[in-house]
């Protein structure tokens, strides 16, 4: 579909949307000039679009009152769109939105025209997302539906959350402003009364949790990429120099993207640096290499790893 016709659909959503909306207003909205959008008017109406103007502050463009668009009227890229999207949703959210995401494909694939339901089964079978970070949602049903049932109704919650590295619990009241997954867990995002302050928190980390009867609004600077992508930072405060010896340079080379500084060294070797929240997470990262990677700094991380060195050579000795 060209990208006039393309333009043509959206100026009729744009009218179906709301009367009276000015010329220049539609031309920003679709990218063009005014005077290419005054061409448009005599397509539509050469199509059937029953579209009127009126003069004066308050007139503009409208449609007929009562028409409304066919529904359903995809470019065969748009209609793979949705089908991957509610595909990868169905994957990722589990019971929550899995059979809604499946209903949604069918009814998809039921009022399709030929050419568009080609297309999407050429791409569902062909463009596949694997690797994707996922972990079993069903443990975590009950609690992602209680979270997301505040959200929708703005319902303050009862939360009894589980610290990571703590031994106890602690007991708070909670408004969710958001729901986020991401790299395989999923964070409830919010005001904690309890802090006073908006955070984040690892729902498999939650003991129980429920609705409460009080309401609350979410503010509307509320930004969740800006509170994640800080949360993300102020978490990874231990800086790591880790040295893959020269028969793992290979393993250093192939998993690059995940390194803040590379350096390729003479001898063979690659020295590279990353950040971590604590030490245990660190000592994860670098055991999962094994004998490719020597810990150079910090040296309280290196004591660390000789100790669980110790620790797993005594576990296969016995």
């Amino acid at each position: 579909m060209s990208n006039s016709a393309t333009r043509l659909i959206t100026l009729i959503m744009l009218l179906q949307r709301r009367p009276n909306q000015k010329a220049g207003d539609l031309a920003e909205a679709l990218g063009v000039s005014v005077r290419s959008l005054h061409r448009y008017i005599p397509l539509l109406e050469e199509m059937g679009i029953p579209v009127y103007s009126e003069r004066g502050p308050a007139g503009g463009f409208s449609l007929v009152r009562g028409y409304k668009m066919p529904p359903l009227v995809f470019t065969p890229a748009e209609a793979v769109s949705v089908a991957l999207g509610a595909r990868l949703v169905g994957e990722v959210w589990g019971p929550l939105y899995a059979e809604a995401a499946q209903g949604a494909l069918a009814k998809l694939d039921n009022v399709l025209p030929d050419e568009q339901r080609r297309e999407v089964d050429w791409a569902m079978q062909s463009l596949i997302a694997t690797g994707v970070n996922k972990a079993a949602v069903g443990p975590l049903a009950p609690h992602l539906e209680t979270l997301r049932t505040a959200l929708r109704q703005c319902r303050r919650v009862r939360m009894v959350h589980h610290g990571r590295g703590r031994a106890g619990v602690s007991d708070r009241s909670f408004d969710v402003y958001a729901l986020v997954h991401g790299y395989g867990w999923w964070y409830a995002v919010g005001y904690c009364h309890l802090r006073h302050e908006v955070r984040s928190f690892r729902v498999d980390r939650i003991v129980s949790v429920s609705l409460g009867d009080e309401t609350y609004s979410i503010p509307d600077d509320f930004d969740v990429h800006t509170v994640m992508a800080f949360e993300k930072a102020a978490q990874a405060n231990l800086h790591v120099r880790m040295r893959f010896l020269p028969f793992g340079a290979d393993v250093a080379r192939y998993n690059r993207s995940y390194w803040q500084s590379f350096e390729e060294q003479l001898d063979g070797s690659i020295i590279v640096t990353y950040s971590a929240p604590d030490h245990i997470w660190a000592s994860t990262t670098a055991l999962s290499y094994g004998p490719l990677v020597v810990v150079e700094e910090p040296r309280e991380l290196a004591d660390m790893l000789r100790e669980q060195a110790r620790e797993i050579l005594g576990n296969y000795e016995r």
